[in-house]
């Protein structure tokens, strides 16, 4: 899939929206991403900031990669920067929220998350095991997951 600068542009914008909201949320203790209720947020990650797009004003929004950790376990099972996630475990997350997706993708530490995924590789399915939030180094990356300066 080829990452047009609207996508970007509009990735960046939620990608700090939603960064600056987990952030403020991580630091008054409060369950990250929004889940308000959700008290029983699981902690497995796999290393990835997910951003929404368009083609256009009024299209269906699609989740991409925008953010691989480069020391995580999606980077290591090939999830790259730009690639669409279309399904989780077998459920397609057209019409779903970030929310109801981030959860989707997080789960118990050392589970296995299948993710569906279109790229330049066309579509394909990738098993990702997660792992602590606490195991992924922190201010080891740089834009679109690369190694630091």
């Amino acid at each position: 899939m080829r990452i047009r600068s609207f996508h970007i542009a509009a990735g960046l914008l939620m990608g700090l929206l939603l960064t600056g909201s987990a952030l403020a949320d991580e630091s008054s203790s409060q369950v990250p991403y929004g889940h308000g209720t959700d008290t029983k947020m699981h902690q497995g990650v796999i290393g990835i900031v997910l951003q929404i797009g368009a083609e256009r004003i009024g299209d269906p929004a699609i989740l991409y990669v925008g953010m691989v950790h480069p020391q995580g376990p999606a980077q290591q099972a090939g999830l790259q920067h730009g690639d669409e996630i279309v399904s989780v475990d077998g459920t397609t997350v057209t019409g779903k929220s970030y929310e109801q997706v981030v959860h989707m993708i997080r789960g118990e530490v050392g589970t296995v998350v299948k993710l569906g995924v279109r790229g330049e590789n066309g579509l394909r399915e990738l098993s990702i095991t997660r792992v602590a939030d606490d195991k992924l180094p922190k201010g080891t990356t740089g834009p679109h997951g690369s190694p630091a300066r």
